[in-house]
């Protein structure tokens, strides 16, 4: 029988989904290798700096909680529908939304650097067209509702035997119905 090559991509994709089963944290060389069915070698002819292979798991998880994001979004009813898929990845995905929450970013030292970071320019400025209101309190809003979100998914993450998905999809209505308040009230409608 001829020997198995195993490949730079066969590393990322066993590590990834290593880290979505089980948390980054079992993202070692031995489980990587037991889960591709060889010998630790050709992980450490791939993996000289497990950071390396770490950051390209992250960067996995990014384009798939992109897509899965994405894919449940309502685009009539974007701004609340992104909030529910982010609780909805917390639910069904609670490694990689861990792992998207706790990842470094580099280069924040203002809420306004993270929020520039980690959301689409086009996104307030389709919240400010649906909402009728400017993009400055669209960002506003946004923003709010991203700290709010993470908060409360994490929460829904991490909690046995778990939060039901309807309470955290109210509570997380209550605070967009603040926050949209306090815009409005700053608006004077």
């Amino acid at each position: 029988m001829p020997k198995q090559r195993i490949t730079k991509e066969m590393v990322v994709d066993a590590a990834f989904e290593i880290a979505r089963s089980s948390g980054m944290e079992q993202v070692l060389v031995k489980n990587i290798a037991d889960k591709i069915g060889c010998s630790v070698q050709p992980i450490y002819s791939y993996c000289r700096n497990m950071e390396g292979l770490r950051q390209e798991v992250a960067a996995r998880a990014g384009d798939f909680i992109r897509e899965f994001v994405a894919a449940h979004i309502d685009k009539t009813e974007m701004f609340r529908s992104t909030g529910q898929a982010y609780v909805r990845l917390a639910k069904e995905e609670p490694h990689l939304f861990k792992l998207f929450v706790l990842r470094r970013r580099e280069g924040i030292s203002s809420l306004d650097d993270l929020y520039r970071l980690e959301a689409a320019p086009q996104v307030a400025e389709s919240i400010a067209q649906q909402l009728h209101i400017s993009v400055a309190q669209a960002r506003q809003l946004h923003l709010h509702m991203l700290i709010y979100t993470v908060g409360i998914g994490t929460i829904f993450a991490v909690t046995t035997p778990g939060i039901a998905p309807e309470e955290i999809l109210a509570q997380q209505e209550k605070a967009y119905e603040a926050f949209w308040e306090q815009c409005k009230g700053e608006n004077g409608f």
